[in-house]
């Protein structure tokens, strides 16, 4: 049976991205590209352009057939993802003016073939060796294509090219040792491959790092792109800025009012009370499971959500990753790849040894203490937040919503994946607020972690209209939120390389709990459990789609084919 032409149009969309994003293919869990690197030349680019108005041509010229919902979200997200990509092409937050790209690009696209067992060892060391051969083209495109960058963006890839020559050399060592690899053409690449990034490095320090921290702004045309067409948003920039400055002024009043209660002077020594309350060394690792197991039992009796059988396992980082990591986009939880076979996922926890120092163990366990693990480590990230939500995507019908919120070299696979998949997150730690998960400090914190992603939103929004300054948005996380100087600092610039990106967080949250207080006002039959379920089967979709979908389920009942007009 022919395909019909949605899944053909489809079909080539998902053909093109795999192949111009090898390595996002690979964290995706699609292998034909194991072996390659992204293509910056300009014969790539210009090729890669003509196949996206292509893609772009064949969707607008598309007949009226029937649809399902599924293919009708598709064809709506991907026409956005093609608008974005034409921007991003000339924008200088990509690979026209942020090095970024390149260093992130080049170490993870050999990471990711060892961070799980994606394929026999032997294949995965074939595919390594090829990526580690490819580096030094990758990396002399960029100093090809990126002539200019704010010094932010070039200090971050100097700091990449730091992490990046750690793993090539130690952390290649140990992982020759720990995965019994006995090819002396892998060490020869791994060495190649660090002095590729030397060179890089002497590149963006001799060459680009005298330059000004100007240049980070994408303007308000492409902020509203990007609102309208990524996140599709029917508020606008400013409404997004008025809301997150309310937002903000609520959350310090609270906080004001509420900080003798827990027994401090105010909100900051209040939040500095719950790196007490951590782990001793002995039980550091296993207190991560104890937390899942009873964040899980707790959302089940609230009749939060159906759990699924998806376990996880909290191991210590690889220590051949744990010398570079600091200086990298390494993240203890990755969305398992929608494609791979995963029946149980490795989190990997940040290590406290009894080899490291005392002084260093208290360091670290104040850091990761119990309430942040609880919070961040199992709310947000590995229980009912990121990793239920990641179960429902890869089983989703929406071909956009199984990849699109993968966490890939530096960002999620589709910028379209945002707002569901930060959004779910930050509403599944309320929702464990709600049911009385948290103790009365940890409530304390989430007003906090409320206004910090207030925040994030009104940086985001002024920081690329150009109302701001990289230096003014830093000093804000500093003077309005607490966070220290390299915090505020690191929060800045990531915000600055993502435009659009920072106010998913509260824009999801807040319209996931716009929909529930909608589709509940009123009615006697609703089950909130059965409305998380349905909210979480769209995949990683913009949760705008998803309300307009939910909300004409819920005024007329839903037919199983659209026409396409």
């Amino acid at each position: 049976m022919a395909a019909s032409a949605t899944t053909a149009v489809l079909d080539a969309f998902f053909t093109a991205y795999y192949r111009r994003c090898p390595v996002s293919a690979t964290f995706i869990g699609v292998h034909d590209y194991d072996d390659r690197l992204p293509d910056y030349s300009e014969r790539a680019l210009a090729d890669a352009a003509a196949e996206r108005e292509a893609i772009h041509r064949s969707l607008r010229a598309l007949p009226a057939e029937p649809l399902t919902q599924a293919e009708a979200l598709d064809l709506t997200i991907v026409e956005g993802c093609l608008e974005i990509q034409a921007w991003e092409d000339g924008a200088p937050h990509f690979y026209r003016g942020n090095p970024c790209v390149y260093t992130g690009e080049a170490i993870f696209g050999v990471v990711s073939l060892f961070l799980r067992p994606i394929a026999p060892l032997s294949q995965r060391v074939e595919a390594a060796i090829a990526r580690m051969r490819g580096i030094a083209t990758l990396l002399a495109q960029g100093k090809t294509n990126v002539r200019r960058a704010p010094r932010a963006w070039v200090e971050r890839a100097i700091r990449e090219c730091r992490g990046a020559r750690a793993f090539f050399g130690s952390g290649v060592q140990i992982l020759l040792r720990d995965e019994a690899i006995d090819d002396p053409r892998f060490a020869a690449a791994a060495e190649a491959a660090a002095a590729s990034f030397a060179e890089f490095q002497a590149h963006l320090e001799q060459n680009l790092a005298p330059g000004a921290d100007d240049g980070c702004a994408c303007g308000e045309e492409a902020l509203d792109l990007l609102l309208r067409r990524g996140h599709f948003l029917e508020a606008d920039a400013g409404e997004v800025r008025a809301a997150a400055e309310e937002r903000m002024a609520a959350c310090a009043a609270e906080l004001g009012g509420q900080a003798a209660g827990i027994g401090a002077r105010d909100w900051r020594e209040a939040l500095a009370l719950l790196a007490d309350g951590h782990p001793p060394t002995h039980g550091y690792y296993a207190r991560f499971a104890e937390m899942w197991a009873a964040a899980r039992a707790a959302a089940e009796t609230g009749g939060l959500v159906t759990w699924p059988d998806f376990p996880i396992r909290f191991v210590p980082q690889p220590a051949w990753a744990r010398e570079a990591a600091p200086y990298l986009y390494f993240l203890a939880y990755r969305s398992p790849a929608p494609y791979d076979a995963s029946p149980i996922v490795d989190y990997l926890v940040p290590p406290v040894e009894t080899t490291m120092s005392p002084e260093e163990q208290v360091r670290r366990l104040r850091a990761t203490n119990d309430s942040v693990i609880k919070l961040n480590h199992v709310i947000h990230h590995g229980g009912l937040g990121h990793h239920v939500q990641n179960w429902y995507a890869r089983r989703a019908a929406s071909r956009t919503g199984q990849i699109a919120a993968v966490d890939c070299a530096s960002r999620i696979a589709l910028f379209c994946g945002g707002t569901m998949a930060e959004g779910w997150a930050c509403y599944a730690t309320d929702l464990m607020e709600e049911i009385g998960f948290l103790t009365p400090l940890e409530r304390y914190a989430q007003v906090h972690a409320r206004m910090r992603m207030a925040a994030r939103a009104l940086v985001d929004v002024d920081l690329h209209r150009g109302a701001i300054s990289l230096e003014a948005a830093a000093a804000l996380y500093a003077r309005r939120i607490g966070l220290s100087p390299e915090a505020a600092r690191a929060e800045a610039v990531k915000n600055s390389m993502f435009p659009g990106t920072a106010l998913m967080y509260m824009m999801g949250t807040d319209a996931l709990h716009r929909l529930r207080r909608d589709l509940a006002f009123g009615s006697t039959a609703f089950d909130l459990r059965r409305f998380h379920d349905r909210v979480l089967a769209h995949g990683s979709v913009p949760v705008a789609l998803v309300a307009g979908a939910m909300r004409r389920e819920h005024t007329r009942p839903a037919s199983p084919e659209i026409r396409r007009q």
